[in-house]
């Protein structure tokens, strides 16, 4: 099989998305989701989460950036870095996007977050993060920024947000 020269990296999706991970652990991730995945130079993704709340799928070389940013945060306050990087490596596995454009979430991720044969939520932040969120957790932080909504309408208008 030749190898296809990569294409040019495609821009993180804007919007959030229903998802689903089946009864093995593995997340269908929506089209446009795969698409930008596949299109990065290197294809391995570190999947992890570091607060708790939210699963995170890591384009590696993002993962590397943050080893780099935890190697300084150590540097000022070593318990702080210690414990992202415990939970980190706890939760965390390196991963792939499979053909069929899932990625298996690691065992102790998803039975901690209550992800297994469950329906999800994947947004993606600017830098390429893609954010994973269980259906409970994404509706209570839906509801939360939906009480703040006109008086963030109207500070946004005032920046000439349109």
């Amino acid at each position: 099989m030749a190898d296809h020269p990569k294409v040019a990296p495609v821009e993180p999706p804007l919007g959030a998305y229903p998802a689903t991970v089946d009864e093995k652990g593995r997340l269908k991730l929506p089209v446009n989701f795969k698409e930008y995945l596949e299109s990065l130079e290197d294809g391995r993704l570190f999947v992890t989460t570091t607060d708790k709340r939210i699963a995170r799928v890591y384009p590696i070389v993002l993962w590397k950036e943050n080893l780099k940013k935890l190697a300084e945060l150590a540097k000022e306050n070593p318990a702080l870095s210690k414990s992202l990087a415990i939970t980190a490596r706890h939760y965390g596995e390196d991963g792939k996007v499979d053909p069929s454009g899932r990625v298996m979430m690691p065992t102790n991720l998803r039975r901690f977050l209550g992800m297994e044969g469950q329906e999800v939520w994947v947004d993606s932040t600017p830098e390429g993060c893609i954010n994973v969120y269980t259906k409970a957790e994404y509706e209570a932080q839906l509801k939360t920024a939906e009480t703040n909504l006109a008086e963030a309408n109207t500070a946004a208008a005032m920046k000439g947000f349109i």
